[in-house]
């Protein structure tokens, strides 16, 4: 990608760029796969001269990485901006549906990580019979800091983001499980607050 010369300057800083003119992308819906509005955040599709068609001897792997018109499924979600640049917002595997509503994880997680009480934290799905799933922050705190529910929601209100995108459930953690390279463990938080 390639950031535009004529866009904004604010808008430059904040934008992964545009797409080649050769490449041809479209903003897919991760479920159903139908083509989003403009500024509506989705899966990034691209296909053009330069994206491979597929890997060699996995078919299975193929068939959910492609689309059947060749159209390569990055994973990323992203939206993009009136100018024509991309905004990167997260990645699919790292979406909290609630109710039919798509949550990006990394999303809330950022503007968490701006608390001042916040030192990390992971937001995970847990399940919910009624909305499929809801949001649980599990965090960890500065020394000496303390935190509830109730101040984290009026925190993010004044952030004045969507209401169904508020955590509903808060996890205080001495720390969160990491791999030997440091990545947070999401798989191992969500597995334990299903228990």
């Amino acid at each position: 990608m390639r950031v535009d010369a004529d866009a904004p300057n604010a808008v430059a800083q904040v934008s992964c760029g545009r797409v080649a003119r050769s490449i041809w992308a479209v903003i897919v819906d991760p479920d159903s796969g139908s083509e989003l509005p403009d500024g509506e955040v989705g899966e990034l599709l691209v296909r053009g001269p330069y994206t491979l068609r597929g890997y060699y001897n996995v078919p299975e792997y193929n068939a959910r990485t492609f689309t059947p018109d060749g159209f390569y499924c990055s994973g990323d979600l992203m939206r993009q901006h009136p100018s024509g640049n991309y905004m990167v917002e997260g990645r699919k595997k790292d979406l909290i549906n609630r109710g039919g509503e798509k949550i990006s994880a990394e999303e809330i997680e950022n503007l968490i990580l701006s608390h001042p009480a916040v030192q990390n934290v992971a937001c995970v799905p847990v399940p919910d019979p009624s909305l499929g799933e809801r949001m649980c922050a599990c965090v960890v705190l500065r020394k000496g800091r303390s935190l509830n529910l109730p101040q984290l929601v009026d925190f993010l209100m004044k952030k004045e983001i969507a209401k169904f995108k508020l955590p509903e459930r808060l996890e205080i953690r001495d720390e969160l499980p990491r791999n030997p390279l440091g990545k947070i463990l999401k798989r191992e938080l969500r597995d334990e607050l299903r228990q």
